[in-house]
């Protein structure tokens, strides 16, 4: 497997210096998805930029943590699904909510569920999502805004869970304890 470089200010190409100032200033660290990242100053760039942008839709915390938490755990993110869960605590996010979704149980009422189940199918139908599957989504309540949001989402994620995957990112000491396998 290629080694990639947990960079730091140090190590780091000049141009993703300010941007790991960026992570230490939201996270109070430099995740190690960000120290990776990092090496493409564009990649962890565009990255930061979406997560913002991603927190700035209009759903709110559950909503968010089930689109960021089904497309990680769709993807198989060792990483990811640990810091995300680390997020929702933090987001206060329901815990049944979070194990639910690590655990893919359905979840604990029929609006989340119906926004996972749309998420399942933009990421396993990469976005080729039929007609009836849109508009099962409006008819939970959601909106064409939320329909583009959750692509928005993902394009976040597949920055994130791609690098993770190549990368073999190490999940950071403060997420360890949130450790996660998919099941079998």
């Amino acid at each position: 497997m290629t080694d990639f470089s947990l960079h730091d200010k140090q190590s780091a190409p000049e141009e993703s210096q300010a941007l790991l100032d960026n992570s230490v200033n939201a996270f109070g660290m430099v995740p190690n998805l960000h120290a990776v990242m990092a090496e493409a100053p564009g990649l962890l760039e565009g990255y930061q930029r979406l997560h913002q942008l991603f927190l700035d839709s209009s759903f709110d915390a559950e909503e968010t943590t089930v689109v960021w938490q089904t497309i990680n755990v769709e993807h198989n993110c060792h990483y990811c699904v640990p810091a995300h869960t680390a997020i929702a605590k933090q987001m206060e996010v329901d815990d049944a909510v979070s194990d639910a979704l690590r655990n893919e149980d359905p979840l604990p009422n029929e609006r989340l569920e119906a926004l996972r189940t749309f998420t399942l199918s933009v990421v396993r139908e990469r976005g080729n999502v039929d007609d009836d599957a849109v508009q099962a989504f409006l008819d939970a309540g959601y909106t064409k805004r939320q329909v583009l949001e959750v692509i928005l989402a993902l394009s976040q994620k597949v920055m994130s869970n791609y690098t993770n995957h190549l990368a073999n990112t190490p999940v950071d000491e403060p997420f360890a304890k949130f450790d996660w396998k998919k099941a079998e």
